[in-house]
């Protein structure tokens, strides 16, 4: 991970990383590819989003201390750490809501800091309108960028199907379960824009027996659409279960304590959760965020 020593407001010092890693882009692993393999290209494919040295204060609090991240291109990376670290900060400026006070975001080598609408960002909760159908609530990413409502609501409702939505298209959000809300949820984020999705606790709402069918769900679409997404979670199980790497950000001020690397490939099952190599990957996250003694 290439990181500003200084004053990492100038894009320079990040631009050189995300060219070569572009130049290293390798295509998905196919059919038949051996494990190794396929990490390896993960590793190596394109950085699609980039922050540098990231600063952050409120008054007199710093809230984020020289956040530096990427995120390739078909990459899942969570954002774990407690509550209060600055984790909803650092997104609010990834997505250009907000701007830090030092610092670079860049999207495919492009400066895009404090420039709201160039990726998706889905909040904790659904925020479905109640009076929306729920094909008209996914194509409002379509509707507010001027495509006529029924070009939109016809590119909306082919993506039904692929989310495991079809045949809801005409219902009410009061009328889908929660998971169901949630997948609508994330089809509006991706029509927003499919290159990059900032996804806030997505799961956080769902009771254990939904989470986990959801979590299934979401790697199988995943496979399919190849959306670059850094979601955050409180949830270590969570994290090592979805995740190509996690950023464990430390707290008062938010900074990156460490990054691990889950070197196991996609789809990954539910047996994955009772291996003794998910173990491993527990026990290294909760040391670095200082929840379990070091031996």
């Amino acid at each position: 991970m290439s990181t500003c020593q200084n004053n990492a407001r100038d894009v320079e010092c990040l631009q050189p990383a995300v060219n070569d890693c572009n130049a290293a882009n390798v295509p998905s692993a196919g059919t038949g590819t051996n494990p190794a393999d396929a990490l390896h290209q993960t590793r190596h494919r394109g950085v699609r989003l980039s922050a540098a040295g990231i600063y952050k204060s409120f008054g007199n609090t710093m809230v984020l201390e020289n956040v530096s991240l990427q995120l390739h291109e078909r990459e899942i990376v969570c954002l774990l750490g407690v509550s209060g670290a600055g984790k909803t900060t650092l997104f609010n400026i990834l997505s250009g809501l907000m701007k830090p006070d030092d610092g670079a975001v860049l999207l495919d080598g492009e400066d895009i800091t404090g420039q709201a609408g160039q990726i998706s960002y889905m909040l904790q909760k659904d925020l479905l309108l109640p009076y929306y159908t729920v094909v008209d609530n996914v194509a409002l990413p379509l509707l507010i960028r001027g495509v006529a409502k029924p070009t939109a609501r016809k590119r909306a409702s082919e993506q039904f199907a692929a989310f495991g939505l079809e045949g809801t298209q005409e219902n009410y959000p009061s009328q889908l379960s929660g998971g169901m809300r949630q997948r609508a949820a994330l089809l509006r984020t991706y029509l927003f824009s499919d290159r990059v999705a900032l996804l806030d606790e997505p799961f956080s709402a769902l009771d254990t027996i939904t989470k986990g069918e959801m979590h299934r769900w979401y790697l199988n679409v995943m496979e399919r659409i190849h959306l670059s997404t850094i979601f955050i979670t409180h949830d270590i199980d969570e994290a090592i279960l979805l995740s190509d790497r996690v950023y464990i950000l430390a707290s008062k001020p938010g900074r990156i304590a460490a990054e691990v690397s889950i070197d196991r490939v996609h789809p990954r099952s539910s047996e994955f959760l009772l291996s003794k190599e998910f173990l491993h990957y527990k026990r290294r996250i909760l040391e670095a965020m200082g929840l379990r003694e070091q031996r």
